[in-house]
């Protein structure tokens, strides 16, 4: 069936797959951005024009209904209580994109919907946790009716799902060590944002999911070692791995050790059986062996895209020589 479908964003690198995806499985999809994105719209979407931010925008929006609202760009619990503002009686289902790192670490493994969240280390995180809560709580009320979908680690091709970004790269091609937290042995799961889309575009209008929470993300495991080794070959190269504890980079970075002790520095294995269930046939099939290729021809495919991050490469040098 087709759907009128709202996208709050649509041209980031997970919402990007699902605009197309969406609209290859037949939806009327409209884009609501402020054209500021370096991806173009999608053919086959529909553009609007407007910052969800600045209700002064949205002046067409405000005419219309949609059989599904997703929101991508919903961060705060103040934009969860604009939308349900804004959408509510207006659409049949909201989908609120929040976040994996909503878990409680370290998590029950493998981890299902049902694990407990709450994150106290990472800002990012606990903002999401109250978002769900809120929108919950609206859903309860019959305020608006909701699905929450958590991604993990979502990469596409413009994305090095590492920090540093091509700094990293850079480093490994010159021969220099590159930092990895802890051992190297967590274990991770990255989900190319195709594999994403599939599974995401299942459950929009799927009544059975209003009310519902979901994780989408692949099913292969790789220690950190394995993801910057495959990097490090996609690139070419043999990397030089040097380990550093995760506490000792957030003493000396503390926006990157919050994303380290919140999220990254524990294994994340995640247990799809509930999207698989409600999605008929979902399965990621991509491995990063493949999406590293891709992210490492996008950034030689223009050297313009090799950004250098100057202080992220001297305090990798830093945080090396205290471990070396």
């Amino acid at each position: 069936m087709a759907l009128k479908v709202l996208f709050i964003g649509g041209t980031g690198v997970i919402s990007s797959a699902c605009t197309v995806h969406a609209v290859e499985a037949g939806h009327e999809v409209y884009l609501l951005t402020r054209g500021q994105s370096i991806r173009s719209i999608p053919e086959g979407a529909i553009p609007l024009k407007g910052d969800i931010r600045d209700p002064s925008t949205l002046g067409q929006l405000r005419q219309q209904t949609f059989d599904v609202v997703v929101d991508w760009v919903a961060y705060t619990p103040e934009h969860i209580d604009a939308d349900i503002q804004l959408f509510s009686g207006r659409t049949s289902q909201y989908v609120f994109i929040s976040s994996a790192s909503v878990y409680s670490k370290p998590p029950p493994i493998p981890v299902t919907e049902d694990a407990p969240i709450g994150n106290p280390y990472w800002d990012y995180a606990a903002a999401k946790v109250e978002c769900e809560r809120r929108l919950q709580e609206a859903h309860a009320k019959g305020l608006i009716p909701a699905t929450i979908v958590r991604p993990s680690h979502t990469y596409d091709r413009t994305r090095l799902p590492v920090t540093g970004r091509y700094t990293v790269i850079d480093r490994m091609r010159k021969g220099k060590p590159v930092v990895v937290h802890g051992d190297g042995t967590s274990l991770w799961t990255l989900t190319h944002h195709t594999d994403f889309a599939r599974g995401f575009t299942g459950l929009l209008g799927n009544a059975n999911a209003i009310g519902e929470v979901f994780h989408i993300t692949s099913d292969e495991l790789l220690t950190w070692n394995q993801i910057f080794l495959l990097l490090g070959q996609a690139a070419g190269v043999e990397p030089k791995l040097v380990h550093v504890p995760s506490d000792l980079i957030a003493k000396h970075d503390p926006e990157w050790g919050a994303g380290l002790l919140g999220d990254k520095a524990h294994s994340m294995i995640f247990d799809n059986g509930k999207i698989k269930r409600f999605v008929s046939g979902f399965e990621a099939k991509i491995p990063f062996s493949q999406g590293a290729v891709e992210i490492l021809a996008w950034f030689d495919e223009n050297p313009k895209r090799q950004v250098l991050d100057k202080q992220f490469d001297a305090l990798s040098d830093r945080l090396i020589s205290l471990c070396s």
